[in-house]
């Protein structure tokens, strides 16, 4: 996998993954997104604008049953769009009864690599069927990286203290990819909405390749019903790069922002 699949990888597993519900309850399951939500990120190298990612799900009905269409997408512009060119989506389909997918797709574009696969998810085999690797087993309620996320935007994050570790199985680049997210308190940040009190994060990820220590990339999530990305910094070896919320659409709950 190459240096901006990499970087795709944990931009757009944490760009939804911390959008997680509010409240469960033994009437009624809620959900933290709604028909029609959207986000938009500006990526950007210091003063430089490196392309955009977006969000996006749509809800259907199919066969009696409720699903929903995500689907998560990142372009480059401007100067990097004539350097080094970036066209990648990830799309999935999800049960919302279970919040497990049935299907998933996986279309990388990236200056001259590229990399297709769509996979279905067999859960009474425990197995997922690819395009590329054919018949695979994996653990139970394995999921693919969008269709984690959502699930974990109902199931996880809450009560947790400070240092506590969240760990998600997905399948992902032709195998297993274990997602490990650790909370690190509270801090509020000044954005282009105003100041957000929010959750820090920061993703256990592997040092030697891209990142120097494990605690190389930073997650801002806005402390209000919604539970926003609001913004993702990556500390490289050659500099950061950010991903900032710019726009955001059909949220399900107000967004709490302090224009003061």
């Amino acid at each position: 996998m190459g240096f901006f699949s990499k970087i795709n990888l944990y931009c757009l597993s944490v760009l939804l993954l911390f959008n997680h519900a509010i409240a469960q309850s033994d009437e009624q399951k809620f959900f933290a997104f709604k028909d029609g939500e959207s986000l938009q990120y500006l990526v950007h190298f210091g003063f430089i604008d490196g392309g955009y990612a977006m969000l996006k799900l749509t809800a259907f009905d199919m066969n009696g049953g409720k699903y929903f269409h995500a689907i998560a997408s990142g372009y480059s512009t401007g100067i990097t769009d004539k350097l080094f060119k970036v066209r990648d989506v990830y799309e999935t389909y999800v049960d919302m009864e279970t919040m497990l997918p049935v299907k998933a797709v996986r279309n990388i574009q990236e200056d001259t690599y590229k990399y297709y696969d769509e996979v279905l998810f067999n859960r009474k085999e425990n197995a997922v069927i690819s395009k590329r690797k054919g018949k695979v087993s994996v653990p139970e309620r394995t999921m693919d990286i969008l269709s984690a996320v959502y699930y974990a935007r109902n199931n996880h994050f809450k009560n947790l203290n400070q240092g506590d570790i969240i760990t998600l199985e997905t399948y992902f680049d032709d195998g297993m990819f274990t997602l490990q997210i650790r909370y690190k308190g509270t801090e509020t940040i000044k954005s282009n909405f105003g100041k957000i009190n929010c959750l820090k994060f920061s993703p256990v990820v592997e040092p030697g390749r891209i990142f120097d220590t494990q605690d190389d990339v930073t997650i801002w999530i806005s402390n209000d019903n919604n539970f926003l990305p609001v913004r993702i910094q990556f500390d490289l070896f050659v500099g950061s790069i950010k991903a900032d919320l710019v726009k955001y659409d059909n949220l399900k709950y107000n967004f709490a922002v302090n224009k003061k």
